[in-house]
């Protein structure tokens, strides 16, 4: 390992010491992050592997009413066409390990859910309205918990490389460049004293 450049003198050797100090103490703090991070996104993942499972069944069977609805003789864009029900969404951002995810929250304004009357539609129509309008919300968590899932990984990853920029470069390198002065002065010390007993002898 190649080490710095630097001239080898008792100061610089207390500097050095110094900064190896606060580089290990950072690698081991890193060190810990990245495995809460890594803990923290496999929560994640579990979870938004279960919701995504979940909401693709839901869908399926929402989608399923719907075609079944189509089939009907009554035309079902005007049947749906003027919406009883909208969602206010407040989006903010929350902080997960220093990392800032983001946050949504559902509100739901009006209280009619089907936006015709009960008989001037087949009952599939219904099921499938119905079975959308309560998918909404989970939408949106699993939205909020796959770029959740994205922010945390590419963060994983920049932790990573400074773990290993720390680990496998500079603390070797701090290490080898320590090691060098410690020799020098030690050389210098033995020469001196090597002087010393000349000049007495």
């Amino acid at each position: 390992m190649a080490r710095l450049n630097v001239n080898p003198t008792r100061m610089e050797l207390r500097r050095l010491k110094d900064r190896l100090k606060t580089a290990e103490r950072g690698h081991k703090l890193l060190k810990d992050k990245s495995d809460e991070m890594i803990r923290q996104f496999l929560v994640l993942v579990k979870e938004n592997k279960k919701l995504r499972e979940e909401i693709e069944g839901e869908i399926a069977d929402a989608l399923k009413s719907f075609s079944l609805a189509s089939g009907e003789p009554l035309n079902v864009a005007q049947a749906i066409a003027l919406p009883t029900l909208t969602a206010q969404i407040t989006v903010g951002t929350k902080n997960v390990m220093g990392v800032d995810v983001p946050y949504m929250q559902t509100k739901r304004v009006g209280n009619i859910e089907l936006p015709y009357a009960l008989g001037a539609a087949p009952a599939e129509l219904d099921d499938a309205i119905l079975k959308l309008t309560s998918l909404a919300d989970k939408l949106l968590h699993l939205a909020e918990v796959e770029k959740t899932c994205n922010m945390l990984s590419d963060e994983i990853e920049k932790n990573r490389r400074r773990v290993n920029a720390l680990e496998y470069v500079m603390i070797p390198q701090l290490q080898e460049t320590i090691k060098f002065i410690v020799m020098k002065l030690d050389e210098n010390e033995r020469a001196s004293i090597v002087r010393l007993m000349k000049i007495k002898t």
